[in-house]
């Protein structure tokens, strides 16, 4: 902070810098479910096969951090023995995998904004698997709120024109397995000694950023 208590040069740069960021990642966010949507959709381009949209996702993440960390250098391999490869970021990939199909095929039966209201739903799971888990303690109030947050989206289903069962069903399912990709991703990182939110801080840590770890 500068005198008068206004911001300096350099944090009033970093602020616009991260907003910039957050601006460019919303409008790529909303095209790629905007496109998908016309993709998947029986009324646009009907592309009846959503896994193969998930094959592209996973090979692009998979690419880039292989570029990322053994041609460009950008960031430092990890070095993890073969059973932590196993039981843990192949579980975590294959929970990512699924979650991408399953919400790619629920484009097929419902419209975007109401997968998103679904999609309001991930707290939820998160808190719910956590605890089931043992990585989060109980709390009664947490627990309300996690309650009245599904309440809201049981509404907003409720009155949905584009009502479809199974397209639901996809997302909820698509929904659980993001949740526990994320509370795994808590486990793995705090059996290292990283202790961080998986509602918040863990919800865009890819497994594709392990893929190429060293042994």
């Amino acid at each position: 902070m500068g005198k008068g208590g206004s911001l300096s040069h350099s944090v009033l740069r970093k602020i616009l810098l991260s907003y910039t960021y957050v601006a460019i990642w919303i409008f790529l966010s909303f095209t790629v479910i905007v496109y998908n949507k016309y993709i998947l959709d029986k009324k646009m381009y009907n592309w009846p096969f959503p896994i193969s949209l998930t094959i592209i996702h996973m090979s692009f993440c998979a690419s880039l951090a292989f570029l990322l960390i053994n041609v460009f250098k950008f960031v430092e391999p990890v070095s993890m023995s073969s059973h932590l490869y196993l039981s843990s970021v192949v579980p975590i990939g294959a929970l990512y995998s699924l979650s991408l199909w399953f919400s790619n095929s629920a484009y097929i039966y419902l419209s975007v904004s109401f997968i998103q209201m679904l999609k309001a739903l991930m707290p939820v799971a998160v808190y719910s698997i956590g605890v089931l888990l043992k990585k989060e303690p109980f709390k009664p109030n947490t627990m309300l709120d996690m309650l009245s947050i599904s309440l809201g989206v049981a509404i907003a289903a409720y009155g949905e024109a584009r009502f479809d069962t199974w397209g639901v069903i996809l997302q909820l399912g698509a929904v659980s397995f993001e949740a526990t990709r994320l509370v795994m991703i808590q486990i793995l990182l705090t059996s290292k000694g990283i202790t961080l939110n998986p509602i918040t801080s863990l919800y865009y840590v890819a497994p594709c950023f392990t893929l190429n770890s060293q042994f």
